[in-house]
């Protein structure tokens, strides 16, 4: 269906392997954009048409018996019953754990993004080493994610195999080339594919700043063109928030891990620091 929508893009054809053997998990990395998504639910659907006994459009295909397709793709939430995103897509996924079995073909799309970087991938993780358990689930899988920290079950679980969508960059310019490849990405080209979606060159430009300082563990400061000097008068007035003296709320401070914290987490300890101060 894309390849006759997209009339003017050539649809690249990717091959798909999976075995319950040395095969049985692939995690996919790559852009957004640059072809995850319709590459694992082409396989699902090349999966679901053999089991209705059509043909597949593929030169070749070797497809055994499938007891059911356990997908978790895009994000939503559901407002009606309470449920944010990130509620959402656990029930989805605590479903899949508990009904899936050896014989199903499960398609899990950016688990853990709802949530802190810490706690998503803990969560992602969690659940591929309880997926890629042979005496447990053992279920085949793809599982596309932006966490690349999870390509080091390829050299953990001899089941997980690692694979990437080509991208050709010249410059802050990228070229998506929808080719599957072995090996885990570089890079999530994050801020290219926002140039691509139109964020103006001034956001960008701070964009690879920021991200720069970030990867040197450097602060983050204002650009200059944002800083202003203060007045006397305004040095003068300029509130103390921690004086020298209440060294709880410096102890309380130091704990906490900025990196790791969820909006939620931070209104928290805000509130609670407020209480600290009364």
């Amino acid at each position: 269906m894309v390849e006759c929508i997209l009339k003017e893009v050539p649809f690249v054809a990717n091959d798909t392997y999976l075995n319950r053997s040395d095969r049985q998990i692939a995690i996919i990395t790559g852009p957004n954009m640059a072809g995850k998504s319709t590459y694992m639910r082409q396989t699902a659907l090349i999966v679901l048409m053999a089991q209705l006994g059509s043909f597949v459009p593929a030169t070749s295909a070797s497809i055994g018996i499938v007891d059911g397709i356990f997908t978790r793709v895009g994000a939503s939430d559901d407002l009606t019953s309470g449920q944010s995103t990130f509620m959402v897509e656990m029930n989805e996924v605590a479903h899949i754990l508990k009904n899936a079995t050896r014989k199903s073909l499960l398609i899990l799309d950016e688990i853990g993004r709802g949530t802190s970087t810490f706690d998503g991938m803990s969560i992602a993780r969690a659940v591929l080493e309880y997926i890629a358990d042979q005496r447990g689930l053992g279920a085949k899988t793809l599982f596309a994610t932006h966490y690349h920290e999870l390509t080091d079950l390829e050299s953990v679980l001899s089941c997980v195999k690692n694979y990437s969508v080509a991208v050709k960059k010249r410059g802050d310019e990228i070229t998506f080339l929808r080719r599957i490849i072995p090996g885990g990405a570089d890079d999530s080209y994050g801020i290219e594919v926002s140039k691509l979606a139109g964020i103006p060159d001034q956001v960008i430009e701070r964009a690879h700043e920021i991200l720069s300082r970030l990867e040197k563990g450097e602060l983050i400061s204002l650009p200059k063109s944002e800083k202003r000097k203060k007045t006397p008068k305004e040095e003068l007035d300029q509130m103390v928030f921690l004086p020298p003296q209440d060294s709880a709320l410096r102890e309380r401070l130091a704990r906490v891990d900025l990196n790791a914290l969820t909006p939620i987490e931070a209104l928290n300890i805000l509130f609670e620091l407020k209480a600290m101060l009364k």
